[in-house]
């Protein structure tokens, strides 16, 4: 998803797109981008949401995969320090409280993708994980965040307090993440990820098929494409 900036964009990193390269602060969009929600909607139930906290700032967007681990993108927990969950609400405010076991941080070795141990096993449903052929060029598939909702000031400073939804449009499903993994490339439907979004899914149907990894808050996001990474998961996570 060649964008221009991560996804993961708030305690200090931004989820921008563009071409996803590192994590990076927000940065000053240009005049002719217009304040947007950055669309979408709001979403009712999500009980496989897991909302991102390090040192206890919000951070970016996971899902609860198994009873004890949570995937989201490798470049969310890249800078180290405590990482805390809350689980199973779509007020990001609520929800169970866990957190990451000491040493519990499993990364891919080359795509955007980690998996997190928590301390204590959470009882709810489980995002379930798409195989190879899930998801196809010319699908309308759905993404998942609680992050930014403009882009005319920092993003840090309107993360959304309810997971929004947006649709969009696959072009491709073997680009490369923000790490040089293979990803989803969508276009904007009716809405796109901005920072704090990094971490959260794509969903193709009833199936995760993607995490997202890059997006230029405009028209292009890249999603680390999950299906061809099903053998590390299942390693990891036993899922």
């Amino acid at each position: 998803m060649s964008l221009a900036r991560n996804l993961a964009g708030l305690a200090g990193a931004v989820l921008a797109i563009a071409a996803f390269a590192a994590p990076a602060q927000a940065e000053t969009p240009p005049p002719d981008v217009s304040t947007k929600i950055i669309d979408g909607r709001e979403v009712d139930s999500a009980p496989w949401a897991a909302r991102l906290f390090a040192n206890g700032q919000e951070n970016c967007s996971a899902t609860i995969i198994a009873p004890e681990w949570v995937l989201t993108a490798q470049h969310c927990v890249a800078g180290g320090g405590s990482l805390s969950f809350n689980i199973g609400n779509v007020d990001q405010t609520q929800g169970e409280q866990v957190n990451a076991k000491p040493g519990g941080v499993q990364i891919h070795d080359s795509a955007d993708l980690a998996l997190v141990n928590i301390d204590r096993a959470v009882q709810t449903e489980y995002a379930p994980l798409g195989s190879v052929g899930d998801v196809q060029v010319g699908q309308t598939v759905q993404t998942y965040g609680w992050g930014a909702t403009c882009t005319d000031q920092p993003e840090i400073q309107c993360q959304s307090r309810i997971l929004k939804v947006a649709d969009v449009n696959v072009t491709d499903i073997a680009c490369s993440d923000y790490r040089g993994g293979t990803a989803v490339c969508a276009t904007r439907g009716d809405g796109i990820p901005a920072g704090g979004d990094s971490g959260g899914p794509m969903f193709s149907g009833n199936v995760q098929v993607g995490v997202a990894s890059t997006s230029d808050r405009q028209n292009n996001t890249a999603y680390t494409n999950i299906t061809e990474y099903r053998d590390w998961i299942q390693s990891v996570a036993g899922v």
